[in-house]
C-alpha cells in the first residue's frame, strides 16, 4: 500500500479589522520619534508572558517543557537587517495569535486614533501602552513581523503570524520544539540603526533594566534584573546607592542624600530618590531639573514623571516603581489616577520627613541643601497650602544678628522680646544692602531682629506666609510702623522752619516721585528712607516685576529724612542760603535713588552716574 505524503495546509490570509488597520498606518507612516520604545513594548510583552506561566506551573504541573529556564533572548543581525526576541512565557495557539494579534478592542483602536488626530504625531508614541496596542509599534521600524508560537499546553501545536504592516496577515502551521515565543522583525531601510547588538543593549538599558527575567544577548545577562529598589534597604551597600545615582543623571558628585522607600500599604511602592548636591548637575546634559523614572511592575512607563511630586521638589532625581499601575498608565491619566495620587502623598510626605531630620541631625549638610535649593522651598511655601507646616520647617533665614548664620521661624520666635508680637522683615537686592537698609535704624536701637530677604522669590514665598504660629510678618519699611520698647529720640540738628523750607524744596525737585517729605521719628544713622503707607502685597509684587526686568512703574511712596543727620543739617542750610542751589536738588534726587537701589527697586543705577560726578565735583570745590 502506497502512502501518500502529506503536505503542511497552506497559510491561511486574514484581514485585519478595520480600526487595527488605522492604527497600523499611523504607526507605520506617522510617528518618527522615540521608535525605539518597540523593543520596550516587545520585552514586556515577554516578560507578562513569563509571569503567566509562572502562575501557571503553581497549580499545574503538566505543563510544556516545564524545566525551561524563564528567560528573555534579544539578537540582532546587521547583516540581514533583523532583530529577534525569543522567549519561554506561555506562548499562544493557532487561536490565540488570531485573537491577540489580528485584533484590538475597538474602543482602545477609536482612542489611540483620536490622540493621535488631536495631538502632535511625532509625539503619539508615548501613549501606544496606554491603548493596548505596544505590539503594532514594531511596524514603526519593521516593513516584515513574523511571530513563531507554541502553547504550554502540551498538546498544542505551533502557530506562525506574519504581516507586511498592511490590510492583511497570515497564520499557518509551523514548528517549534519549546513553548513559548519569538518574534522576528524585517527592519526597514530607515530603522537599520537597530540592528546592531550596541543599540539594542542601550535600550534595554534605558527602559528595561529590571524586568523580573534575565534578558540574554547571546550568552551574556544584559539587564540587572534585581532591581536595587525593590530590595530591602539593609540589603543595599552605600556604593551601589552612588552607582545608580550616577547611571541616572550622569552627575560625577555624590547625591547629597538618598530615600529608600518601599512599602505595600495604603499602595505598593517601591522607590529610590536622590537630593542632589548641587542644582546644576550631569556632565554630559546640563540641567537643574530632576528626572523621576516610573516604573510599572519593574518595566519603564515614563521616562520623566513630574506629576509624582510637587513642582517645588522638581530637583529631585529617582526611580518610582509599583504593581499596583497598570503598563498603560499615561502623561494623560497621571493626575486623575486615584494610584498615582496615593503614591504622590506617600513620596512628598517621605521627603518632608527625610529632608526635616536632616536639619535637626546634620545642620551642615542641610546649610549646603539650602545654598542649592532653598529657592524651591520658599517656592512651596507660596504654592502648596497643605504642605505649608512641614516647608515652613524647612525655611532658613539671614537675620540682623550678624554671621553666616541661618536661623529658622522657630529660632526667630524663641528670641523674640517682651511686647513683640510680629516677626520683622526686610527687602533689599543683595545682603549687604539688607544690613546697611535705613529701615533698620529703629529696630537696631530697640535689639529686634530682622529677617533680610533678598531673594526673587522671597517676594513669591510673602503670599504664603502671612503669620507664623500667631505672629504676623511685619515689613519694615512701613509708615505706620509702631515698635515694642522705647529709645531716646536723636537730637535735631535743624529748627523745624529750616527743615520745612528743606522738605519744601525736595518735594519740588522729586515731583511725583514721591508722596511726601516729613520728618522721621525714628531714623538714627542714616539721612533718609522711603516708607509706605499702602498694601504690602502691591510693593513686593511690583519688586519682582521689577527684578524680573519688566516694566514696571515705581509707586510714590513717602520720602522720610532725618532731621538728627549731619547731611540733612547742611542740605537744610544750603537751601535756607540759597533756594536754588542745585546741590541740594542733586542731593535729593540722590537719596531717593539711594534708598531704590538699596531696596533692589532702581531699574537704571548707571543714570546715576552724572549726577554723582557732580556732587563729588561741588564737594572737590574750594569753598
Amino acid at each position: 500500500m502506497t502512502t501518500e505524503p502529506t503536505t503542511a495546509p497552506a497559510p491561511e490570509a486574514r484581514t485585519f479589522k478595520a480600526e487595527v488597520q488605522q492604527v497600523l498606518h499611523i504607526l507605520a507612516h506617522s510617528l518618527y520619534t522615540d521608535r525605539e520604545i518597540f523593543l520596550r513594548e516587545l520585552v514586556s510583552n515577554a516578560s507578562d508572558a513569563l509571569n503567566r506561566v509562572q502562575f501557571e506551573m503553581l497549580t499545574n504541573h503538566d505543563l510544556l517543557d516545564p524545566e525551561a529556564e524563564p528567560a528573555i533572548w534579544v539578537e540582532a543581525d546587521s547583516a540581514q537587517r533583523t532583530i529577534t526576541i525569543k522567549d519561554t512565557g506561555t506562548g499562544m495557539t493557532r487561536d490565540e495569535l488570531v485573537d491577540h494579534l489580528g485584533t484590538i478592542a475597538q474602543s482602545s483602536a477609536r482612542a489611540f486614533v483620536q490622540q493621535t488626530k488631536e495631538g502632535n504625531k511625532a509625539a503619539a508614541s508615548e501613549i501606544i501602552g496606554q491603548f493596548g496596542v505596544g505590539f503594532y509599534s514594531v511596524f514603526m521600524v519593521a516593513d516584515k513581523v513574523t511571530v513563531l508560537s507554541r502553547s504550554f499546553r502540551p498538546e498544542a501545536e505551533a502557530a506562525l503570524w506574519e504581516s507586511t504592516g498592511g490590510d492583511s496577515y497570515t497564520v499557518s502551521a509551523a514548528e517549534r520544539e519549546g513553548r513559548g515565543t519569538t518574534v522576528t522583525l524585517h527592519l526597514k531601510e530607515d530603522a537599520s540603526e537597530f540592528a546592531s547588538t550596541w543599540r539594542i543593549e542601550q535600550i534595554i538599558k534605558k527602559h528595561s533594566d529590571f524586568v523580573a527575567f534575565p534578558i540574554y544577548s547571546g550568552e551574556r545577562q544584559i539587564n540587572q534584573r534585581k532591581a536595587l529598589w525593590r530590595r530591602a534597604p539593609r540589603e543595599v551597600e552605600a556604593d551601589e546607592y552612588k552607582a545608580l545615582y550616577r547611571q541616572l543623571t550622569f552627575d560625577s558628585d555624590e547625591p547629597l542624600l538618598h530615600i529608600h522607600l518601599s512599602t505595600e500599604v495604603p499602595v505598593d511602592l517601591h522607590s529610590v530618590l536622590f537630593v542632589p548636591a548641587k542644582r546644576e548637575r550631569g556632565l554630559i546634559e546640563r540641567r537643574v531639573e530632576g528626572k523621576l523614572k516610573l516604573y510599572s511592575r519593574k518595566v519603564l512607563i515614563l521616562d520623566e514623571a513630574k506629576e509624582l511630586l510637587p513642582a517645588y521638589f522638581r530637583f529631585v532625581e529617582g526611580v518610582v516603581d509599583s504593581e499596583d499601575l497598570p503598563l498603560n498608565v499615561s502623561r494623560e491619566s497621571v493626575q486623575s489616577s486615584p494610584v498615582m495620587q496615593r503614591i504622590k502623598k506617600a513620596l512628598t510626605s517621605r521627603l518632608h520627613r527625610e529632608l526635616n531630620e536632616l536639619a535637626d541631625q546634620k545642620p551642615e549638610q542641610f546649610a549646603a541643601f539650602w545654598q542649592e535649593f532653598g529657592v524651591f522651598i520658599k517656592e512651596g511655601v507660596a504654592s502648596d497650602y497643605e504642605g505649608r507646616a512641614d516647608l515652613l520647617k524647612l525655611l532658613r533665614f539671614h537675620t540682623t544678628r550678624g554671621g553666616d548664620e541661618l536661623v529658622t521661624l522657630g529660632q526667630y520666635k524663641s528670641r523674640i522680646v517682651d511686647g513683640q508680637s510680629e516677626i520683622y522683615y526686610v527687602l533689599a537686592a543683595s545682603l549687604d544692602a539688607a544690613r546697611t537698609s535705613p529701615h533698620l535704624d529703629p529696630l537696631a536701637a530697640r535689639g529686634l531682629e530682622v529677617l533680610l530677604l533678598t531673594d526673587l522669590m522671597d517676594g513669591f514665598m510673602l503670599g504664603g506666609l502671612r503669620d507664623y504660629e500667631g505672629l504676623k510678618l511685619r515689613n519694615i519699611d512701613e509708615a505706620d510702623l509702631e515698635l515694642p520698647g522705647e529709645v531716646e529720640a536723636a537730637a535735631p540738628q535743624v529748627s523745624d522752619e529750616q527743615f520745612a523750607r528743606l522738605a519744601e524744596r525736595v518735594t519740588a525737585a522729586l515731583g511725583d516721585k514721591i508722596k511726601a517729605v516729613r520728618a522721621s521719628k525714628v531714623l538714627r544713622d542714616s539721612p533718609a528712607r522711603l516708607v509706605s503707607d499702602d498694601d504690602g502685597m502691591g510693593r513686593e509684587m511690583q519688586r519682582i516685576q521689577q527684578m524680573l526686568g519688566r516694566e514696571a512703574e515705581t509707586s510714590p511712596r513717602i520720602l522720610e529724612l532725618n532731621p538728627s543727620h549731619g547731611l540733612v543739617a547742611a542740605l537744610a542750610l544750603r537751601a535756607e542760603a540759597n533756594a536754588d542751589d542745585p546741590v541740594v536738588v542733586a542731593a535729593a534726587e540722590q537719596l531717593y535713588d539711594n534708598a531704590l537701589l538699596i531696596e533692589g527697586l532702581h531699574q537704571n543705577p548707571a543714570s546715576m552716574v552724572p549726577r554723582i560726578l557732580k556732587l563729588i565735583e561741588a564737594a572737590a570745590r574750594p569753598e
